[in-house]
């Protein structure tokens, strides 16, 4: 069976980093002018598909992503209650004590404090991702069905829409 050369290899290992061919192609040192035709024939070489399909599976079991992973993240975060980072009297709890979960959705937050001179304006600010983007981006690159769009339903459903209206 043929072996990668040391370039398609680099092609391999560079395409999982952002699964952009042409991007691959330059990082591993093809042409910057020919990258995008490089990449294209890269990528329709059985060999090198082959090669990513493998690296991807490995990747996946390595880290277990997965469907249910996905899955289970998205009712940890669909989950999510405000309530959990407060106590009985309604006093924000230190962020050692907040769920672990709240902690993993949190994208970036801000902690103003209170001065002397404007004693009642402590203030915490908390960005969360954009949830439903992030998980979708996760299930793509784990290529989870659950993701893609379903062209057949849409044209049914657009077809009986034109039916009904005319």
């Amino acid at each position: 069976m043929k072996k990668l050369t040391h370039k398609q290899a680099l092609f391999v290992q560079e395409f999982l980093v952002d699964m952009n061919g042409t991007q691959a192609a330059i990082r591993a040192g093809y042409s910057r002018n020919t990258a995008q035709e490089i990449a294209s024939e890269n990528l329709s070489k059985p060999i090198i598909a082959n090669a990513i399909e493998e690296a991807m599976a490995e990747r996946l079991r390595r880290t277990q992503a997965d469907a249910d992973g996905v899955l289970k993240r998205l009712l940890e975060i669909d989950q999510l209650d405000l309530r959990d980072l407060f106590d009985e009297t309604g006093k924000l709890k230190a962020i050692r004590e907040w769920p672990d979960s709240w902690c993993r959705s949190i994208s970036a937050f801000e902690i103003k404090m209170s001065t002397e001179e404007e004693p009642d304006t402590a203030a915490l600010k908390i960005k969360l991702p954009d949830k439903l983007k992030n998980l979708e981006l996760i299930g793509r690159h784990a290529q989870i069905g659950a993701f893609r769009e379903n062209s057949d339903a849409k044209s049914s459903i657009e077809d009986l829409i034109d039916e009904l209206t005319n």
